[in-house]
Order: C-alpha cells, then structure tokens, then sequence
C-alpha cells in the first residue's frame, strides 16, 4: 500500500482540492503577507530615517551670537573685529570644522517666520546672528569649543544638535522592534490560519484519511500530501499579498523621499509624472531608495508564507494523526 501510494503522489487520493479551500486560505494568507510588508516597510524606513539624521543634523552645529555688529577692542584698546567676524574666525580655524557660515537677514527671517510671521523682518528686537557650522569627522569638542568662544565673544551659544538625534534614534529603533514584532505576530497569525484550514480539511476528509491510515499508508505521506497542498495555498497568498503591497510601498516611498533622499538621489527623481512611462520611471527610481531589507523581504515574502504553511501542515496533520485510535 505504501509504494502504491508513493507513486500516486501526483494524485489527489485524498480529495484535498476540496478539503483545502483554494480560495480562502490564500486570500487569509495574502492579507497576513501584506501586513508583513507593511511591517518591514515600517523597519525599514525607521532605520534609513536614523542614517539620515546621523549624517544630517549630528554633523551640525548651530551657533547664536548676541550684538553681532559691535565692534570687539584689541589689545591696544582700538577697536577690533565684529563679534560675528570673530566668532567665525574662532570656528573655521577649529579643527573638525568644515565650513562655518553666518545666515543672512533673509534667511533668518524665513527661519523666524513660523513664529514671528511674515512681519518678523520689521521688528524692533535685536536678532542674535546664527551660524550653520558643518562638522567633518567626528567634529570638535563641542564643550570645549563652547568654553573657547565664550571667552573670545562673550554670550556665545553653541547648540548641537546631537542630544536631539539620539532620542529621536531611540524613537527609530522603538518603531524598529515594534515593526518586527507586528512581524512575529503576522506569522504567528498566517501559521494559525493554516492549522485551522489543515484541521478543517482533516475533519472533512477524516473517514478517507482513516481508511488509507489503516491501509498502511504511513504518517509522513498523509502528512506530507498535506503539507504539499498547504505550501502551494499559502505561497501563493504570500504572492499576492506582496504583489499588492508593492504599488503601496512605492507611494509611500515617494511621499518619505524628501525626508530620506540625499540632495544627489533627490534631484535625479522625476517630478510631478503626467503620463504611464513617467509614472513607471519615477517609480523605478523609488525602488533604489527603497531600504535594502526591504528589497531583500519584499520577494522573501512568499517563499516565508510556503516555509510556514509547509510546518504548519506537518506539525497538525502528524499530531492528528498520532490521536487517532
């Protein structure tokens, strides 16, 4: 019975087309597959928005110097340089320093607008001058360059920007281990829905599984027919579940490369595309900014969806059979 049934593999001697429901155990599947995108979507973006502000606001460093016009006196009590003028003179000379730039009047008042409004320009408060330092390397001592400025420009204040990108990375990796959670409990979820169906489908074929059981047929080929059925269903919902979040991952793509994109990968980015083979391009150029882990899970989706259903199936159908008298 047993080499008979070997070479009926191909076969469904068990009636599993109708004991698998081929329509909804993939659709379940599929619905659990787009989860997991969306999940490794969240991970993803959450890591590449912390390498953007690492390589963004951490190598920045902004200063504020009060009265920057007045004239600071020299040694011989003549007057000197400009608080600015020295302020920067102090900063371009510190090593780690790449370039250190005073905003000018426009630029300030477009920086103030959000909280003096358009008529900030004409106010009678005196502005402190703010200059946009960029760090290279591992930059200066930032207590140390603040200790150096105050001495030379009095009232100098140095803001780093670095206490801000280490709790906003602490935010990131936060959402990363709860996106990988939700991951986990997908599967968790997708492995339920294939016992379910597997144990459904038992019960439905149960008096033929008994019959072929007490034949001889051995465990590992019920259980392996089963499994076969399984893997097909659930690879081919974890297919479309990844197919369908795809068009929805490049959308979101689009609308995080500003945030994500350097100024190089966001000029080469088509804008506004009006027709289908410019809407195929931009899109093409989203997949490269996509993160690396999810390009990688992205078509790992079905073959993890087929891993799963394939256990999933072994593990039920072995332990149904191990109750039966």
């Amino acid at each position: 019975m047993t080499r008979s049934a070997d070479r009926r593999a191909g076969s469904d001697d068990l009636g599993l087309r109708r004991a698998l429901d081929d329509r909804m155990l993939p659709v379940l599947v599929a619905a659990m597959a787009f989860l997991a995108a969306l999940a490794l979507a969240g991970s993803g973006g959450a890591s590449a928005l912390v390498k953007h502000w690492q390589e963004g606001a951490a190598a920045a460093v902004t200063v504020q110097v009060p009265t920057p016009s007045t004239l600071l006196p020299r040694t011989d009590g003549t007057p000197g340089q400009t608080r600015l003028d020295r302020a920067l003179a102090l900063l371009r000379a510190a090593p780690g320093v790449a370039q250190a730039q005073a905003l000018s009047e426009t630029e300030l008042t477009e920086l103030l607008k959000p909280w003096l409004g358009s008529g900030g320009a004409g106010t009678a408060l005196p502005l402190p001058a703010v200059i946009q330092v960029r760090l290279t390397g591992s930059g200066p001592d930032v207590a140390a360059l603040q200790t150096t400025l105050e001495a030379a420009v009095p009232g100098t204040l140095v803001e780093s920007h670095g206490a801000w990108v280490q709790r906003l990375a602490v935010l990131a990796r936060s959402l990363q281990a709860c996106a990988w959670l939700a991951l986990a409990v997908v599967a968790g979820v997708a492995a339920a829905v294939v016992m379910v169906g597997v144990r459904t489908g038992l019960l439905a074929r149960r008096e033929s599984i008994e019959i072929v059981h007490g034949l001889g047929a051995t465990d590992g080929y019920i259980a392996g027919r089963f499994a076969a059925r399984a893997t097909w269903l659930a690879g081919l919902g974890g297919l479309l579940g990844a197919l369908l979040a795809l068009p929805v991952l490049l959308a979101l793509a689009t609308l995080a490369a500003p945030f994500v994109a350097t100024p190089q990968t966001a000029a080469a980015l088509p804008v506004s595309p009006t027709t289908l083979a410019a809407l195929a391009s931009a899109w093409l150029a989203q997949l490269k900014t996509m993160p690396a882990e999810l390009l990688v899970g992205l078509p790992v989706l079905p073959a993890a969806a087929a891993i799963i259903g394939f256990f999933t199936a072994q593990a039920t159908v072995r332990g149904w059979l191990r109750r039966l008298p």
